[in-house]
């Protein structure tokens, strides 16, 4: 990539502070910043990388009022952070090629239909009557199975397993070795003391826009079909159990887990390694602390829940208080 400041602040509805003709032609954090890049300041805590950065760009706020003179030439913008990733989707469209393209040791079955420019890799398998939408990509390795359904524009990395009759939505990013559809974790008890298993016959609907992380793993349904609605973000390694429904736009950090048949809001904040229990609802735009532990449902929206059993932010931090001051004793 080669922009000019100028370029830049078009793209982005922007105002440049500083040499418009200022080019660059790489990305690099703040506090790494070089000649020819261009960082993002966002954080206040970050402040005081920006007089001493080396990049010949940075992003900022239009709120921005520097208390030192700054090097390098400043484009403003409402909000750095979204910004800089509105660059980056910018930039990789213009990187991204589309053409079809099968792989000789790649197996498609004669009933498979693959919209315009699909690709295939090597050793990707797409089974019996699979349904795949125009530009998408199923790299090398992945397991499409019988009568899937994968909409437009998807990228479907190496490994991934997408068990039979699963329904993946647009624009959908599936990251290495995620599995869609395995069974959920049924058994029955039985009388002897062993364990027999319950069927699931069910589905898995990802919505548009979702991104599924790596070895995360979304179970199909009993019965029904276990969701997750459109531009969520699930992280690396968590967990969707059966019939669970995941929100719109809710985003969900690594080795979180969730489990079966609860239903969580929209915009919710799942934080790392937060645990939620079976048959729970949890309201809209609820934020999660990290390894927060769910045992009963959140009626009421815009709270964030701390600790095991997770409990509202504020009476969390009282407990804190009382825990730390007995401790003293």
């Amino acid at each position: 990539m080669e922009f000019k400041a100028r370029e830049i602040a078009e793209i982005l509805k922007g105002t440049v502070d500083g040499d418009p003709e200022a080019t660059v032609t790489t990305f690099a954090r703040i506090e790494s910043g070089k000649k020819g890049a261009i960082s993002f300041f966002a954080n206040p805590k970050y402040e005081h990388y920006v007089y001493k950065c080396k990049s010949s760009i940075i992003l900022v706020n239009k709120t921005f009022e520097p208390k030192e003179p700054v090097s390098a030439t400043m484009i403003r913008v409402e909000d750095a952070y979204s910004a800089v990733a509105a660059l980056l989707d910018y930039v990789t469209a213009r990187k991204r090629s589309y053409r079809r393209y099968r792989g000789c040791r790649s197996r498609v079955r004669w009933s498979a239909k693959l919209g315009k420019k699909v690709y295939v890799g090597d050793f990707a398998y797409i089974g019996k009557n699979a349904q795949i939408g125009e530009c998408t990509k199923i790299y090398e390795g992945a397991y499409i199975g019988d009568d899937v359904k994968i909409g437009s524009y998807c990228i479907i990395y190496p490994g991934v397993r997408i068990y039979p009759g699963m329904v993946i939505g647009d624009r959908v990013i599936i990251h290495a070795n995620a599995v869609i559809g395995a069974d959920g974790f049924g058994f029955a008890p039985l009388e002897d003391g062993t364990w027999k298993k319950i069927e699931h016959t069910g589905n898995v609907i990802i919505d548009d826009d979702v991104e599924i992380g790596a070895n995360t793993c979304v179970d199909k349904s009993q019965m029904g079909s276990t969701v997750v609605k459109r531009g969520t973000k699930l992280d690396n390694l968590c967990q969707v159990a059966h019939n669970v429904e995941v929100g719109p736009n809710t985003v969900m950090a690594a080795m979180s887990g969730i489990a079966g048949s609860s239903k969580v809001g929209e915009h919710c904040i799942i934080g790392g390694q937060v645990g939620i229990a079976g048959h729970l609802t949890v309201a809209d735009n609820t934020s999660f602390g990290a390894q927060a532990g769910l045992i009963s449902n959140v009626k009421q929206p815009g709270q964030s829940y701390f600790g095991t059993p997770a409990i509202p932010y504020m009476e969390y931090m009282r407990s804190y208080a009382a825990f730390k001051k007995a401790g003293k004793k």
